[in-house]
């Protein structure tokens, strides 16, 4: 009984502001170890959903042939949804059609020609469209994209680059949702996967790929209205950020603990389906991400705008040995 009431003559002895400035820091403390608890059961407890139960029986997969579209397409497979691969080179979706299907006979594949940087995309595109009817398709995965060959100023960006970029970036996303999103409204049911970046979504600039940037800042938000538009109609629509992937895309051949091949980053990204409308699957990237956010933006800025000056000369050094050849 005494030392309670030492305690609160303690408390009526305190100024009033150390009293609110002490009220507030309880409430930063307890916010942050909700959001730390969060974290971590999303990161390493959260079940993924049952996919095909939940949104249907098919997965479309757009840039299905390499990377993390090849590898989110055996990952779909393994949830027993059919597939339908949609991608540019028809040799490059039978390999990958037959290696699914070697590995999971029961799993029906589709495959779908369609290249998203060439002419005639709103007429591809269309085609899917057909190629769809009928199908009850439950998640759709925007991978599709393409980069910069290597880092460049704006102005050393070529009119058939700047095309490429925006035709497979920004149109490509829109269509191929617009033609698949119909089904799902009409079964009032469905995921929407689109993959983003970090050039966008976690840096606060990424200079030299100033166009690819800016069309993961259009996917980013072209999500999150999603989301907001189609959650009431039983639609999930999630725009995931990866940083780097050891891909052909980023050039990276190794994979590593913070830059994990497209498998492992795969597993990660079927788990987080139908969760957040805006993630980073992998957890370390996650981790970056935080780290990144606390730091000033001005620091970033001239970390990110050396790198990309290196990139951009070795870029050059490699191009100039090709023309000597």
């Amino acid at each position: 009984m005494a030392g309670t009431c030492a305690h609160a003559e303690f408390f009526r002895a305190q100024p009033a502001w150390a009293l609110a400035l002490a009220g507030v820091g309880l409430l930063v403390a307890a916010r942050a170890a909700v959001l730390l608890a969060l974290w971590v059961y999303a990161a390493f407890l959260r079940p993924g959903k049952p996919l095909r139960r939940r949104y249907g029986a098919w997965a479309v997969v757009t840039g299905a042939t390499d990377g993390i579209g090849r590898a989110m397409a055996f990952r779909l497979a393994a949830s027993g949804l059919g597939l339908v691969l949609v991608g540019r080179s028809a040799e490059k979706l039978a390999s990958v059609s037959g290696e699914i299907r070697g590995k999971y006979p029961k799993v029906e594949v589709r495959t779908f020609v369609l290249d998203f940087a060439a002419e005639g995309l709103a007429a591809g595109v269309e085609g899917l469209r057909e190629a769809i009817r009928g199908l009850e398709v439950g998640v759709l995965v925007n991978n599709a994209g393409v980069s910069y060959p290597y880092a460049r100023y704006f102005h050393e960006v070529d009119e058939e680059l700047m095309r490429t970029l925006i035709r497979v970036n920004v149109e490509g996303v829109t269509r191929v949702t617009h033609a698949v999103l119909p089904g799902m409204v009409e079964r009032k049911r469905g995921a929407i996967v689109n993959i983003g970046s970090g050039s966008s979504s976690v840096m606060p600039s990424d200079p030299l790929y100033s166009v690819y940037a800016a069309t993961k800042a259009y996917v980013d938000q072209f999500s999150r209205c999603l989301y907001v538009e189609y959650k009431s109609k039983g639609i999930d629509v999630q725009c995931q950020v990866p940083l780097y992937v050891a891909t052909k895309m980023a050039s990276i051949r190794k994979s590593s603990f913070f830059v994990p091949s497209a498998d492992t980053y795969a597993r990660a990204a079927i788990r987080h389906i139908g969760y957040e409308p805006k993630c980073t699957p992998y957890w370390p990237h996650s981790v970056m991400w935080f780290l990144i956010s606390i730091l000033p933006e001005s620091l970033i800025d001239s970390i990110r705008l050396g790198m990309c000056i290196k990139i951009r000369k070795k870029g050059q050094a490699k191009d100039a040995k090709k023309k000597e050849q």
